[in-house]
């Protein structure tokens, strides 16, 4: 009798994608993406922070800038480190799925994408340093870049020339990863601060927010009855549904009194100091808060912690009366 062949080992035959594979590689790919990207956003906004600009800076758009960097880190994160859990036990199991063509394409995709943001930094930095712009914020920007990008690209380059399953690397990347992460999480409480008092700027941004609803009511009163209202009450409109707003944590109505015929002042109580001083960036004025019709150039409405009384002047040039 003809004796049967031997089949190969299991873990010598060559493995095969299976929709498992493309989800977790997939999936994790798309995580390191969102992962580098919270990471250089988050970290443009702490050189935003802290070297202000004063022809282009937004310290408000800082802030969201950290928070919504932080909030995708919190999420993408975990998520990146279970994943890349996953794969590397499902590598240990069997050590031939290190070779499949689907995860080496998704590899050689992260080195592109690497190596193409690596290129692209160094010719902003070259055209930035040929006009003259050569500023510390923006070398540490493109420092920032350079180091993530390259950090990625190195160990994918790592990846393709080694076995990772056999090596304790892809655990150091880890932690090492996990403890930047970290650190870029508690840096920004230090610059956001906590949600209690990010909620208490909140507040305070729609006081403003209603001051100046109430301030753009009180001149169209005036530029059609050529007369400051008696009070805020008399700014009810049915027709048009305008109800004075109030404090939105105590629910009192804001303090409104006429100083003059064509003089007023509006006053409310803050819960702190204005955070988006215009004394964050030196000699340079630039405000946060944005008026009525989105303007930011012509009102100040910087505060302290407890009350502040805005005194506002009429101008009949800028503001001409309507009922002619």
């Amino acid at each position: 009798m003809k004796s049967k062949p031997k089949l190969p080992p299991k873990s010598a035959l060559p493995a095969k994608t299976t929709p498992k594979d493309v989800f977790l590689h997939l999936l994790m790919l798309v995580m390191l993406y969102i992962v580098v990207i919270s990471l250089i956003m988050i970290s443009f906004a702490y050189v935003d922070n802290w070297y202000p600009d004063p022809l282009n800076y937004y310290y408000g758009g800082t802030l969201d800038a950290i928070r919504f960097g932080s909030s995708m880190l919190v999420v993408s994160f975990p998520i990146l480190i279970i994943l890349s859990w996953f794969i590397q036990r499902g590598l240990r199991k069997n050590p031939a799925k290190h070779e499949l063509k689907f995860s080496k394409w998704l590899t050689y995709l992260t080195l592109f994408v690497s190596a193409i943001t690596i290129v692209i930094d160094l010719i902003q930095l070259v055209q930035r340093f040929y006009s003259g712009d050569l500023t510390t914020p923006f070398a540490l920007k493109v420092l920032s870049v350079l180091i993530l990008t390259g950090a990625v690209f190195g160990y994918y380059v790592w990846d393709v020339q080694h076995e990772p399953h056999k090596s304790k690397v892809p655990r150091i990347v880890a932690w090492l990863s996990s403890m930047v992460v970290i650190g870029m999480l508690v840096l920004g409480f230090f610059v956001v601060g906590s949600p209690a008092e990010q909620r208490l700027i909140r507040m305070d941004e729609q006081r403003i927010s209603n001051l100046q609803t109430l301030q753009y009511e009180v001149i169209n009163y005036w530029q059609y009855k050529e007369e400051l209202p008696a009070s805020l009450d008399i700014l009810r409109n049915d027709i048009s549904g305008f109800i004075p707003p109030v404090d939105p944590e105590t629910k009192a109505p804001y303090e409104y009194a006429i100083l003059e015929p064509l003089k007023f002042k509006l006053c409310a109580t803050f819960n702190q100091k204005n955070p988006y001083r215009g004394d964050r960036v030196g000699e340079a004025s630039v405000p946060y808060y944005k008026d009525y019709y989105g303007d930011t150039t012509n009102q100040i409405w910087d505060h302290e912690a407890g009350q502040k009384c805005f005194e506002r002047t009429i101008d009949p040039e800028l503001y001409p009366k309507l009922n002619k």
